[in-house]
């Protein structure tokens, strides 16, 4: 299946990282523009689309920066879709968290995903031809795991701002849904599980396609999913 991205302006947070990476890849190979903020200089280290003709790095922007996330989107004409990836994780037993990494978690995962959902609301209504909006939620956040209630709360809040504003820009034909993954098959998750089976593992490029087709004008009635990504796990 073609999804048709042909000149169609698309915002991927998080887009150096590993699922970042699969997910500009099948953007451009379908003729999307990917417009790409970065914050730090090493995130580009092993970004193999520096320099590609229809993507735009924009560099030196925190996303937690509200001021620094409007001006990122206000340089983007003709918004059709956004997806944000961008986050992090931690787990630690509660006894052993502290107030301010519940903090720092809250901000990677849940307000950069705010900020960024409301200006590419702003920028896609803007348009008048509808959109699309994806974020990354975890299974944590639906299904109870041990250590995990920093993190899982932080995503519990992606999940929970993907389904009101599914219900809120529905009339602007907006369509607005969070992916679900368990363990993503990455170097990083290989480093730090060393003994797993990772054959078991979603790989990234079958999360990336499921992004895709939500971001894509083929999706032309899901809204408001959750849709898991759990594969083995």
């Amino acid at each position: 299946m073609h999804f048709d991205f042909s000149n169609r302006n698309v915002v991927v947070t998080g887009g150096t990282g590993a699922l970042g990476t699969a997910v500009v890849q099948a953007l451009i190979e379908e003729g999307a523009r990917c417009h790409v903020p970065c914050r730090e200089p090493s995130d580009l280290d092993r970004f193999p689309y520096c320099g590609h003709s229809r993507v735009t790095l924009v560099p030196n922007i925190d996303l937690c920066d509200e001021a620094a996330v409007k001006r990122f989107y206000e340089s983007v004409d003709d918004l059709w879709a956004s997806v944000h990836l961008a986050g992090g994780f931690s787990m630690s037993p509660v006894a052993e968290t502290t107030l301010a990494e519940f903090r720092r978690l809250m901000d990677m995962n849940a307000v950069t995903c705010f900020l960024c959902c409301r200006e590419a609301a702003k920028r896609i209504r803007a348009t008048g031809a509808g959109g699309r909006i994806v974020n990354v939620a975890a299974r944590p956040a639906l299904h109870a795991v041990s250590g995990m209630v920093a993190y899982a709360a932080s995503k519990a809040a992606v999940a929970s701002i993907t389904l009101n504003l599914a219900e809120e820009l529905k009339g602007d034909r907006i369509w607005v849904n969070a992916v679900v993954p368990s363990i993503l098959d990455t170097p990083a998750n290989r480093k730090s599980q060393p003994q797993a089976d990772y054959s078991r593992w979603v790989k990234v490029s079958d999360v990336a396609s499921t992004v895709v087709f939500l971001a894509s004008p083929r999706n032309v009635v899901t809204r408001g999913s959750l849709v898991t990504a759990y594969g083995q796990m």
